[in-house]
């Protein structure tokens, strides 16, 4: 009878200032039971909420002795999005799987020595499609990045989101200007909207106007043809500088008549459009002390 050996994953401690952990105790049960050995560096969860006894609890071993090779390493940070790129990877070599968030598009040239190498890398790379939905580890940290944006936006402002009616008067809500109607702007309306505010947003994406409207918020477009304003993906694509131009000054004079923005607004491999310029915060904040001074008379 041919023996099988169990597979080795390691869930090692990141590096830098990311607290985040790339295996979560539950899911480490998941994994035992299908028969694989869980290896975790110890503090590598403590961080992000889970000390190591949980990980044991859930059937996890502290990686104490430093295991010489696992079969795979799993973390939030790996190649290009690593805070020290490659650290991992040269402890292990080739034979050992990464999988995590390696940035192959914005840092390329931290990629290229893993794949000189030989190694073999999972990274976050999956099309902008329903089915890949649940594999996509973009779409749930954009999530968070939406809801954690409107709630500290929240906390920030000198006033509040919702209408308040009081002995005193009443205060109207505060406006929200969301900039990208992808995972995390869209997330960021349904948070803003829940608080109470009222929320435009926009997106260069024509067919994003739907899903601005589907989460409560009206939609700021600027008219342009679909394939001047995404690829094939799904994503905002680069629109040259005229076009960056025609959006600043849209949403200039959007933003001289709100309270909040909040900008999610990206290109994959590319740097995010400059939307606001400074003379539009300007707008903005003379915006701000008109109304301070209206609301006090």
């Amino acid at each position: 009878m041919r023996v099988i050996a169990t597979r080795t994953v390691l869930v090692p401690k990141e590096r830098g200032s990311e607290t985040r952990v790339a295996l979560v105790p539950p899911a480490v049960s998941t994994l035992v039971d299908a028969g694989w050995r869980i290896l975790v560096q110890p503090g590598a969860g403590v961080a992000a909420g889970y000390p190591d006894e949980v990980f044991v609890a859930h059937g996890a071993e502290m990686d104490t002795a430093g295991i010489r090779r696992p079969d795979v390493v799993v973390g939030v940070r790996l190649g290009g999005a690593s805070e020290d790129p490659l650290a991992l990877e040269r402890r292990f070599g080739p034979g050992t799987v990464f999988v995590g968030v390696a940035d192959p598009l914005g840092e390329p040239a931290a990629i290229q020595p893993i794949a000189d190498a030989g190694l073999t890398l999972y990274s976050d790379l999956l099309p902008r499609i329903s089915r890949a939905q649940s594999m996509d580890v973009l779409s749930s940290q954009s999530t968070v990045t939406g809801y954690k944006a409107a709630i500290l936006a929240a906390a920030a402002l000198p006033k509040m989101f919702p209408m308040l009616t009081t002995a005193a008067g009443t205060m109207p809500p505060a406006e929200v200007l969301v900039i990208g109607a992808g995972v995390s702007g869209l997330t960021a309306i349904a948070t803003a909207r829940r608080l109470g505010a009222v929320v435009q947003a926009y997106d260069i994406r024509p067919a994003a106007q739907e899903d601005i409207e589907s989460v409560g918020a009206r939609a700021v477009m600027l008219p342009l043809d679909p394939g001047d304003a995404e690829d094939v993906t799904g994503y905002a694509k680069d629109i040259g500088e005229a076009l960056e131009r025609r959006q600043q000054e849209l949403l200039a004079q959007v933003l001289a008549g709100v309270d909040v923005a909040i900008t999610t607004a990206a290109i994959p491999g590319r740097r995010a459009p400059t939307l606001i310029t400074a003379d539009a915060v300007e707008r903005m904040l003379g915006f701000a002390a008109a109304l301070s001074r209206a609301t006090a008379r």
